[in-house]
C-alpha cells in the first residue's frame, strides 16, 4: 500500500493491547483498544522492527489505514506513535527474509475473542481468549468459519511457534473441541496428491500414445 497516502485516509485511535502474529513468527499487526472496542490493526511484516521498537502494549497510537469491506479490521498504511514518530509503509524489502524460529507440534483448546483477517479482508484465523492466535490459510478458513467468530468453542492442532511477542499456532486440523478434530484440506494438492495415479484416469493414459500419434499425424 506504499502508494496510498495516509493523510488522505481516516484516523483512529487508541491502546496498544498486544500485538499479532503469522504462521512464520512475524508481528504483523495488533489489537488497538478504543472505549472498550477492541480493533484488528493489520500492518505488513516487513515493519515488524521499526513498529516493536517504538510502540509498546500500553501505548497510546493513531492509524491511517483502510478498512476492507466485510472484515472487522483496519488495514494500516502508517502508524504514529505516542512520540509523534510516524511510521509508513514504503513497500517490502524484497531483500528480507522470513526469521528462523524453532517450530514444534502443539495443540489448543478455548474460546474465540476476535476474528483474524489478511490485509483484504479475507478469514485467516482466531484470536483465542487465552491469547493465542490461530492461523490458517483463506480456503482452509472457509471450511470453519463458523468456529472462527467470538465467543465460538475452537480446537486445533498443528505446528507452533513461541516468540516474545505471543504464541501462533498455523492449524493442520480444528475442530468445537480436541475430540472432534477433523484435518483441514488446503487449496493446492500436494506433490503426493499432485502426481499419485487415479484407476479412472487408467483408461485416458492407456491410450495417450495413440492420441499423441494422431496429434502429429
Amino acid at each position: 500500500m506504499h502508494w496510498i497516502d495516509p493523510d488522505s485516509l481516516p484516523e483512529a485511535s487508541g491502546t496498544v493491547e498486544r500485538f499479532l502474529l503469522n504462521p512464520h513468527g512475524e508481528v504483523d499487526g495488533f489489537v488497538m483498544t478504543r472505549e472498550a472496542t477492541a480493533i484488528v490493526v493489520h500492518t505488513p511484516p516487513h515493519l515488524e522492527e521499526e513498529l516493536t521498537r517504538h510502540v509498546k502494549p500500553g501505548d497510546c497510537v493513531s492509524v491511517h489505514g483502510v478498512k476492507p469491506r466485510g472484515a472487522d479490521l483496519l488495514a494500516a498504511v502508517a502508524v504514529t506513535t505516542k512520540d509523534g514518530r510516524r511510521i509508513v509503509d514504503d513497500g517490502p524489502d524484497h531483500a528480507r527474509e522470513h526469521p528462523h524460529h524453532a517450530h514444534r507440534k502443539m495443540e489448543v483448546e478455548g474460546t474465540v475473542r476476535l476474528a483474524l483477517f489478511g490485509p483484504k479482508g479475507e478469514l485467516r484465523g482466531a484470536l483465542l481468549a487465552d491469547g493465542t492466535i490461530m492461523r490458517i490459510g483463506p480456503k482452509e478458513a472457509e471450511e470453519i468459519a463458523d468456529l472462527l467468530v467470538a465467543d465460538s468453542k475452537l480446537a486445533v492442532r498443528g505446528d507452533g511457534i513461541e516468540t516474545r511477542f505471543g504464541r501462533v499456532i498455523q492449524a493442520k486440523e480444528a475442530g468445537h473441541e480436541m475430540a472432534a478434530l477433523k484435518p483441514l484440506k488446503h487449496g493446492k494438492p500436494g506433490p503426493k496428491d499432485k502426481h499419485d495415479p487415479k484407476p479412472e484416469h487408467g483408461p485416458k493414459d492407456k491410450h495417450k500414445p495413440k492420441h499423441e500419434h494422431d496429434a502429429h499425424a
